[in-house]
């Protein structure tokens, strides 16, 4: 019996460490605790202390005495993902064929043998016969245990099936499961429906969990582009032009009666949504008597449309419905429709309630509150911050008090900033990052500091960066090198990189990392108040700042690290966002020369 040797196996598990790192025994025994309890977590714990293994082992442990039946480690990036594996395969080590079933489960675009077939048997070959070769491919699989998507891939290219429905199925028989968030909090996320339906007893891991906000608000937002819809009216097979005619004429009227360009209304349109769910219904019917030949763009609008549906049913204080206007060539106007979730509480809720125990993690979950709050967390779970190992005396954090980088500055900050990063690099050299707050600011902070000092090697994050690109800009930072790589904040070099020893000395943060204030997030702003009592901390002082100490936290990542971080701008030195910084930084002062005040 799989499950009794399982538990047998893991009773026997080890730390595979001589001994915890600083601050790890304290994680590791909250995240028992939690798992024994039956309660979630909190836990914010510093990079250096090892998060991954630190929760994942205790996790394991409690499986046996708590009758757990599945543990699902869920990433919101690829680095997560690695890391969960490897500390997973540190733990099976301790036993030859340890019998615990590990499932790197990918996304369908990552897994796909044959993208430019549709997923059917007439269609793509690993389609045709499917469920006639699924149990020999299964069987082989489960044999392996170890189900890495290079594993996984093997036995379903051997039996002649699709290597990504090969991987869903089992799902249902592994014991740990790393994938990503989408896979148990979105709408119809797989293992969310697996625990349901098999009332399994599942305890969840969430990786880097700050980021959980943002991508849960986009699990529950849905759009309708005015101009994708007109293209599909013109191919949209004769069964189809009359729902959609409907859709369209109601499209015309919200539009007709809007008077700004943006717009939010208190609820979805009645009218509008009743014609869109007609045409939900009649392409259902199509898409039944006619799977096959469809056009690639008729398939997305279905799926975007059954989503706005299903968000149209479930509105309420947690989302907005706005129509924003785009002005097109030749005067027209057409417009885009959302459904913008802004509090994923109530859905992500009932996910929570689904598991035994689930613990989050990050290096910021600060305030507690904030994340508790949006997140829908059972009321009173537990928040820790665990114990750095890192001390002050590695990282010198000053904070410019006399400089601002607000937009109506931008241009006066520009020669100062440049004057303080190479004084800093000529005192000492080596690898630095400067993050600013816009590709814009971004470019001419770089222009400004390269015209001054020619000498300093530079290399700057691009638009829409493909991977290989985002490696190169890595791969710049190498041991011994010299040169300030130029970012925004809260894009791909802001978090989840390792840069550890003197391929990274230090980094210039010449801003809040406030979000844009626009309609949008005015309208969130207004809503957070409303609900929370503090619609600015909520809308852009604490995302804000959450992106600021991820991005310092690229500079110390192990104890031997030295390093430097300057926070420049006058509000760093505010008490209220001094409260939001981590609690080992010891932050000085410090002013710059300036020319002359700001206008």
């Amino acid at each position: 019996d799989h499950r009794r040797a399982r538990n047998q196996a893991l009773e026997r598990l080890r730390f595979p460490h001589a001994q915890f790192r600083s601050g790890q025994r304290q994680l590791a025994e909250s995240v028992y605790r939690a798992a024994r309890d039956g309660h979630s977590l909190m836990a914010q714990a510093t990079t250096g202390i090892g998060k991954t293994l630190g929760t994942l082992f205790p996790q394991l442990k409690a499986f046996p005495e708590q009758q757990l039946d599945r543990l699902f480690f869920l990433t919101a990036k690829t680095p997560g993902r690695r890391l969960a594996l490897d500390a997973l395969a540190t733990l099976r080590s301790q036993e030859t064929a340890m019998p615990l079933r590990v499932l790197e489960h990918v996304a369908r675009d990552k897994a796909c043998e044959h993208p430019d077939k549709a997923c059917h048997g007439d269609s793509c070959p690993l389609a045709k016969g499917f469920y006639d070769r699924l149990p020999a491919a299964r069987q082989a699989a489960l044999e392996r245990q170890w189900l890495s998507q290079d594993s996984v891939r093997e036995a379903a290219l051997a039996h002649r099936v699709c290597p990504y429905y090969l991987s869903q199925e089992l799902c249902r028989w592994a014991d740990v499961v790393v994938c990503d968030y989408n896979y148990y909090f979105d709408m119809g996320g797989l293992l969310y429906g697996l625990t349901l339906l098999n009332e399994w007893r599942v305890t969840l891991l969430v990786d880097e969990a700050h980021n959980l906000i943002e991508r849960a608000r986009s699990m529950y937002t849905a759009e309708l582009d005015q101009a994708s819809f007109n293209a599909l009216r013109l191919i949209a097979p004769a069964v189809l032009k009359a729902p959609l005619e409907r859709v369209n004429r109601h499209w015309q009227q919200l539009q007709q009666d809007q008077e700004a360009a943006y717009q939010v209304y208190p609820a979805a349109p009645d009218l509008f949504i009743m014609a869109l769910q007609k045409a939900v219904s009649s392409l259902t019917d199509h898409l039944t008597d006619q799977p096959t030949g469809n056009d690639a763009e008729l398939l997305h609008f279905y799926l975007n449309a059954m989503l706005f549906c299903r968000l149209a049913e479930a509105f309420g204080a947690h989302s907005l419905f706005d129509i924003k206007r785009n002005e097109e060539h030749g005067g027209r106007s057409l417009s885009t429709l959302c459904i913008r979730n802004i509090v994923p509480a109530p859905f992500l809720a009932p996910r929570f309630d689904a598991a035994h125990s689930s613990t989050l993690f990050s290096a910021t979950l600060s305030p507690a509150h904030y994340y508790a709050d949006l997140l829908g967390l059972p009321p009173n779970t537990p928040w820790i911050d665990v114990e750095s190992p890192f001390s002050a005396t590695q990282l010198q954090v000053q904070a410019v008090s006399n400089l601002s980088t607000r937009y109506v500055h931008r241009d006066y900050s520009l020669a100062p900033i440049a004057a303080l990063m190479a004084r800093q690099f000529a005192a000492r050299p080596g690898n630095y990052l400067a993050f600013f707050s816009s590709y814009a600011y971004l470019r001419l902070a770089l222009e400004t500091f390269s015209e001054a000092h020619p000498q300093v090697p530079v290399w700057e994050q691009s638009r829409q960066m493909d991977e290989s690109q985002r490696q190169q800009f890595l791969e710049r930072f190498s041991s011994g090198g010299q040169g300030i790589g130029f970012a925004v904040l809260g894009g791909a070099f802001g978090e989840g990189i390792d840069l550890p020893g003197d391929r990274l000395i230090g980094a210039f943060i010449a801003t809040l990392g406030l979000p844009q204030i626009n309609p949008v997030n005015e309208e969130i702003k207004q809503r957070m108040q409303v609900m929370f009592g503090s619609g600015y901390d909520y809308t852009y002082l604490y995302p804000g700042l959450q992106k600021v100490v991820q991005a310092a936290g690229r500079v110390i990542r192990t104890q031997q690290d030295q390093g430097v971080v300057y926070l420049i701008d006058d509000r760093f030195n505010q008490p209220a966002i001094r409260r939001l910084l981590p609690t080992w930084w010891q932050v000085d002062r410090c002013r710059l020369p300036l020319l002359s005040a700001p206008l």
